[in-house]
């Protein structure tokens, strides 16, 4: 062998490598899956692979594979251990840092079941032909036809309850709080909007927790009152307010300019193609600061947490624009990373969770809530 080539594999030889911190392995449909789901790669390969990638659990030269693994030929070991830095499972030593890769490091104790469900769920591509959408769900309902929304024990002893008494305002802001999908071109006035962004994401008061300092309280609850939760607001159409991208200050209750202009289509572009929510006077983006919820519960289980606190404060902003007599609505279909980037988020210590909005009630409110084959693939009664 020239002098040359022996020495340009012995330098090659030499470089570090160590495996990605975020990679799982599973079995599905018979085969051995890896997946490195910061990057979102996912290849198939032997059992092999995982003593590869186990001997590279801290930086270690290439050659010292060689002697671990005597029974395989250095070219052979060569060329997985390239395919596997292509391919993001092992990273080679003095390249520069994936992104988000310190950001979810910090996840800590968190990592890897929260982590791996958090990025495993992001940036769903949703079907763009909401009609064929809707052609498919009907295909589905005849070999599996949709489950009951209520569950019942037939044999079991029974006692009855009186009917619920529905002669306030309070339950009958309850009863008619609906998802709507259709809107007034009228404006919502900018006090309105204060109250309902007040009410549901405002905070209340303080109480000063003794040597850890004051927690906010809020109409909604949080575990720890740690409140992770923050608020985006895209207007569109509020009166008094210049259309654009706001940050809600839950202390000072003001909105913060971050950009200038909105229109009908990024509302569509962020909600995944769902054209009937663009009349909407405005959208919340509902994010999750995660440090906050992690400072207190160091396991994964608290970003159940995160999430459900989501779910209360969409329920109280519904419930108040209901009461507002506005038409509100909520969705979990939208782009996540096009709203983070709008927002400057890195979509790990920060992401989108949850999208609601609202306008004003359609002159003929009794048809809007009529829903089209498209509309009905994304329901949310």
């Amino acid at each position: 062998m020239p002098f040359r080539v022996r020495a340009k594999k012995q330098r090659r030889d030499a470089v570090r490598y160590r495996r990605a911190p975020f990679v799982m392995s599973y079995w599905r449909a018979g085969q051995l899956i890896f997946e490195n789901f910061l990057e979102q790669r996912r290849i198939t390969a032997n059992p092999l692979t995982s003593t590869v990638l186990h001997f590279f659990d801290h930086w270690r030269p290439l050659r010292e594979l060689f002697g671990a693994l005597k029974e395989y030929t250095p070219a052979s070991l060569r060329k997985a251990v390239r395919s596997l830095s292509r391919y993001s499972f092992l990273q080679k030593h003095g390249q520069s840092p994936v992104s988000g890769e310190k950001e979810l490091l910090a996840w800590s104790e968190w990592n890897p079941a929260a982590s791996f469900f958090h990025l495993a769920t992001k940036d769903v591509q949703f079907q763009p032909d909401n009609q064929e959408e809707f052609r498919e769900l009907l295909e589905l309902a005849k070999s599996n036809p949709m489950p009951r929304p209520v569950k019942r024990y037939l044999k079991a002893k029974r006692v009855l309850l009186a009917p619920p008494k529905a002669d306030s305002e309070f339950p009958r802001v309850l009863r008619a709080r609906r998802t709507w999908r259709k809107f007034s071109k009228r404006p919502i006035a900018l006090p309105v909007l204060g109250n309902l962004l007040g009410l549901t994401w405002g905070v209340q008061a303080w109480v000063k927790t003794p040597q850890l300092g004051s927690a906010a309280v809020k109409t909604s609850p949080s575990s720890g009152a740690l409140h992770p939760v923050e608020a985006y607001v895209l207007a569109r159409n509020i009166e008094g307010l210049g259309a654009g991208l706001y940050h809600y200050n839950a202390v000072d209750h003001c909105l913060e300019l971050l950009r200038r202009g909105s229109r009908s289509s990024d509302i569509t572009c962020y909600l995944a193609n769902q054209w009937w929510y663009a009349g909407a006077a405005f959208v919340v983006f509902m994010t999750a600061v995660f440090s906050r919820t992690r400072w207190k519960y160091d396991y994964a289980r608290a970003y159940r947490a995160v999430l459900l606190e989501a779910g209360h404060l969409c329920q109280t902003f519904c419930l108040t624009a209901t009461w507002l007599n506005l038409a509100p609505f909520c969705t979990m279909a939208f782009a996540d990373s096009k709203i983070e980037k709008a927002l400057g988020l890195d979509g790990i210590s920060e992401c989108v969770l949850y999208v609601a909005g609202a306008g004003m009630r359609p002159e003929n409110p009794d048809q809007a809530h009529l829903l089209s084959g498209s509309q009905i693939s994304n329901i949310n009664l």
